[in-house]
């Protein structure tokens, strides 16, 4: 039975698969827009370099020690696509993604360059650990589970537990403040000041509400012209 994310990651890639799901604004005019189809092919390959390169699989934790990026949320989405646990904050994980890697000592770890033209970190990294923007490509754009995850795999921790996972349904109820019925196919901005643990419901919602997410850095304004050219029909944050 396909759990609540693998329906969600079908649903990216074949209704309206070239619409914007994921627009990314970061500092020094840094644009990145990806299509349903091509946040797709992201996760997959993600959780793919998870399975084969950091030995990840249903029931492992993952802490994603990142801010809030598109990056990021496509990691949350490998995570929970090959039945793990994103953990978020002090909680013990079994690996560890990160853009400071050098406090990885003895942990396995990936390295998240998160300028948007950098295709390898910049500079050494600690001894095993995985240079993620230098290695995903080469993973494939398809995930095929080796174990196929239940819906109770799914689980988000932040310090405490917001998702169980006990029920199928459990992991739409993390986009559960987001009000789906009233907002079909909207377009959600996200001001990624607030952080991981903020965004990561927001986005989730509005995915699953048939929508699309423009996630802001703080540095960025959010002006009137940038409402109006993403076509913003709903804030997850107070103006």
């Amino acid at each position: 039975m396909p759990t609540p994310v693998s329906r969600l990651m079908a649903d990216l890639r074949s209704i309206n698969p070239t619409s914007p799901r994921l627009t990314w604004y970061g500092p020094n005019g840094e644009r990145v827009e990806l299509s349903g189809r091509v946040l797709d092919n992201w996760v997959a390959k993600t959780a793919n370099l998870m399975v084969d390169e950091l030995d990840a699989g249903p029931g492992t934790s993952v802490r994603l020690a990142l801010p809030a990026h598109w990056r990021s949320l496509v990691w949350a989405l490998a995570v929970w696509q090959a039945g793990g646990t994103v953990v978020l904050g002090p909680a013990e994980s079994d690996i560890d993604v990160t853009d400071q890697p050098a406090d990885s000592a003895g942990r396995t770890t990936a390295a998240v360059a998160l300028g948007a033209l950098q295709m390898s970190w910049p500079g050494a990294l600690p001894a095993g650990v995985i240079d993620y923007a230098a290695e995903v490509r080469a993973h494939g754009d398809v995930f095929v589970p080796f174990d196929e995850p239940f819906a109770s795999d799914a689980a988000l921790l932040d310090g405490e537990a917001l998702l169980d996972g006990e029920a199928a349904a459990s992991f739409e109820d993390l986009g559960g403040s987001y009000p789906r019925a009233a907002a079909h196919g909207s377009r959600l901005l996200i001001r990624a000041g607030d952080g991981l643990a903020a965004a990561l419901p927001l986005a989730l919602g509005a995915w699953l509400a048939g929508g699309s997410v423009v996630l802001v850095h703080p540095e960025v304004e959010v002006s009137e012209r940038l409402l109006a050219s993403e076509q913003i029909s709903r804030s997850g944050a107070a103006d």
